[in-house]
């Protein structure tokens, strides 16, 4: 299972997504780390067993045992921290921004792995999941540590090519049904 197998079931109609999957991720600046976190992170966010089950064996050769725990750690937080975050902007009523949130998120301040690296993830999940809110955290957060634009963009175009893959291949696999 690998990234040039995830890249063969992808369907002819959607050859862009087969030419973008290889760029994103076969020609990435990223280094390593960032690049087989923010893929493995994005894979568990899309929510698409095919897309986990290809990708996940070559990122947990790519990571640290620390990074790969965490990386799956930046995937569960986020999938939490983004529904309770998006509900709250989205609400009319304000106050509930007023309130505490009440909620365990320790692994953000202490993931295992570089800060930055942690918040790159966190940031590519949050893509996924359309969180503004916590995009626009992450991506404050970034910024500060030093982080090019060109970096968070990567990020976001790893989730965007890796939730569009997984959107691909499971309407083809209940087609095939």
């Amino acid at each position: 299972m690998s990234l040039d197998s995830l890249k063969s079931r992808i369907p002819d109609y959607a050859k862009d997504l087969k030419l973008n999957l290889g760029s994103v991720i076969g020609n990435s600046d990223l280094p390593a780390q960032q690049l087989w976190g923010t893929v493995l992170a994005t894979a568990i966010a899309s929510r698409s067993p095919i897309v986990l089950r290809e990708l996940e064996p070559e990122a947990k050769a790519n990571l640290s045992p620390e990074a790969y725990t965490a990386a799956k750690s930046a995937a569960a937080v986020m999938a939490m921290n983004n529904v309770f975050y998006r509900t709250r902007h989205l609400l009319s009523d304000h106050e509930y921004g007023t309130l505490r949130a009440g909620l365990r998120m320790n692994v953000i301040g202490n993931p295992g792995v570089d800060k930055v690296d942690f918040e790159l993830w966190s940031f590519a999940v949050s893509a996924i999941n359309g969180c503004g809110m916590c995009l626009d955290s992450h991506e404050q957060v970034l910024r500060k540590a030093g982080i090019d634009r060109e970096v968070v963009q990567e990020a976001f175009k790893i989730a965007s090519v890796i939730q569009a893959v997984g959107v691909t291949l499971d309407a083809e696999a209940v087609l095939a049904e």
